[in-house]
């Protein structure tokens, strides 16, 4: 019976101290933001299209992998100035000028300042806030309120008060923690927005330059063309002046000056919005820029680019770390919304001094303090708190899918990019054969009809071909240069 007794007795004393710790770890448990995992990717072990490009020099392909080195985590290392491995001083000098003029990187680096300014509000709540104030009144009590019959003169009084008031809400179920972790990952967010604009500007940069130079490239072949559209129109006209020839002849010849002009018209006009589009990148008025002509020649080949393995992606690419940031400061606002539904702490405190005469403010008979708490727990809320859970509980399921898309896009860009290169290359190669067959084509029928002994018709159509593809290898030169740098791009940068 002793030891029921014992045993009752020491139920009491002994529950709380189990029960009081386990209870507390539930709370914040039930509160605190969950534990965020990494979404489940499906990886690649390499790029299907790396295997597949072929380069035409083994050492210069050593020499551009040893420039352009894997990531090493994180993505907020420099990415050095990838540029410079097309060897191209105006290429340098106005990626130089966009960085330090280009409008959207403006508005990208004041979203930085304002983040940035926003962890820092957030960060100011785990300090308690002080403040001071000196301030005084004439105020006239009514008789009543003194506890004198009704109509009893009172006089008015001065009041005069000189304070310091604090006060600091105690963390209890990590509102203001989750708050501060948010912030911080929406900063670091925008830092990576910004390196991701950063990017995308200097690869602007380099593709328009490089369409502007395929651009000039294609206009001086066609310039040329109607040079010698000219010169074959005299010829032709002196013959016909003199009978070698008839009407069709000539009739021919001048459609095709007249058309080979047309078609470098064209070329002029897409010039000058390239032209446009690159004094947009560089911040400058259109009317105020004005990029000399530099055809891009034949001997252009563009850097190797090694393609390095798909993992490094989601090291690399600063708009992955965007979207990566934006997980985790959705999954900490899950928690601030959770503390809602526990009691917060505040402490509040005030001291100083209060007189009727302003002399006597700072006096230490005219003291006054105060120090209160206040624990506030909401009851009835209507469901503002669970709708509100939920609503941050969905905002991370978006931001999971967000981020998932944008790994796989970046995939995608990467293999879209290779096998461009890979089939440029292979067209490029091509183009070449197809222009010796070409210009062997004309020099045969240029004979044949000199002698006499083809119409001038087959000997138009055999520089009609040799036009269209040259015409053509200045474009590929274009599109090649074009596509490396939208590699580089999708890699996210070099380092």
């Amino acid at each position: 019976m002793t030891t029921n007794k014992n045993t009752i007795m020491t139920m009491p004393t002994f529950l709380p101290k189990l029960v009081t710790p386990l209870l507390a770890a539930l709370i914040l448990a039930g509160c605190a933001a969950p534990q965020l995992r990494a979404p489940e990717l499906d990886i690649p072990s390499g790029f299907k299209e790396a295997d597949a490009i072929k380069t035409d020099n083994a050492a210069a392909t050593q020499t551009d992998a040893a420039r352009w080195k894997p990531a090493q985590p994180a993505e907020a290392q420099p990415r050095g100035e990838w540029w410079k491995a097309f060897n191209d001083a105006t290429l340098n000098q106005l990626v130089d000028e966009a960085t330090t003029a280009n409008a959207s990187l403006a508005v990208a680096a004041a979203r930085v300042k304002q983040a940035r300014a926003i962890a820092g509000i957030a960060e100011a709540d785990r300090i308690p806030s002080v403040s001071a104030g000196v301030g005084g009144q004439r105020t006239r009590a009514s008789a009543v309120s003194r506890g004198l019959p009704a109509g009893s003169p009172v006089a008015p009084v001065n009041i005069w008060q000189g304070r310091l008031t604090a006060s600091y809400e105690v963390d209890l179920f990590g509102r203001v923690g989750n708050n501060i972790s948010a912030a911080q990952a929406d900063a670091a967010a925008s830092e990576a927005s910004y390196r991701s604009v950063l990017l995308a500007l200097q690869a602007d940069v380099a593709q328009t330059y490089f369409l502007l130079r395929a651009a000039d490239a294609e206009l001086a072949f066609l310039n040329e063309t109607v040079r010698l559209r000219e010169e074959n129109q005299r010829i032709v006209q002196r013959r016909y002046d003199l009978g070698d020839v008839g009407e069709l002849d000539l009739s021919l010849a001048k459609t095709e000056l007249s058309t080979t002009r047309s078609e470098a018209i064209a070329v002029e006009r897409q010039r000058a919005q390239y032209e446009h589009a690159l004094a947009v990148l560089l911040g400058k008025p259109a009317a105020r820029f004005a990029a000399d002509s530099n055809p891009l020649l034949a001997s252009f080949a563009p850097p190797g680019i090694p393609a390095g393995l798909p993992s490094a992606l989601l090291e690399r690419r600063p708009d992955i770390a965007a979207a990566q940031r934006a997980m985790i400061a959705a999954n900490a606002r899950i928690g601030v919304a959770r503390s809602a539904m526990f009691p917060s702490l505040f402490i509040t405190g005030a001291g100083g001094g209060e007189s009727a005469d302003l002399s006597d403010l700072f006096k230490w008979s005219s003291r006054t303090w105060v120090v209160g708490a206040l624990l506030s727990l909401p009851i009835i809320d209507g469901g503002r708190n669970r709708a509100n859970i939920a609503r941050s509980e969905a905002a991370l399921e978006e931001s999971v899918a967000s981020y998932r898309q944008s790994v796989l896009a970046a995939f995608a860009e990467v293999e879209d990019n290779l096998v461009g290169l890979r089939t440029l290359s292979g067209q490029a190669q091509a183009i070449d054969d197809a222009v010796a067959s070409a210009r062997r084509s004309v020099d045969l029928a240029g004979k044949l009809y000199s002698a006499g002994r083809s119409s001038y018709l087959e000997l138009l159509d055999a520089q009609r071909n040799l036009a269209a593809v040259e015409r053509n290898a200045v474009q590929l030169r274009g599109a090649r240069a074009a596509t490396t740098v939208a590699l580089i791009r999708s890699l996210g940068g070099g380092w």
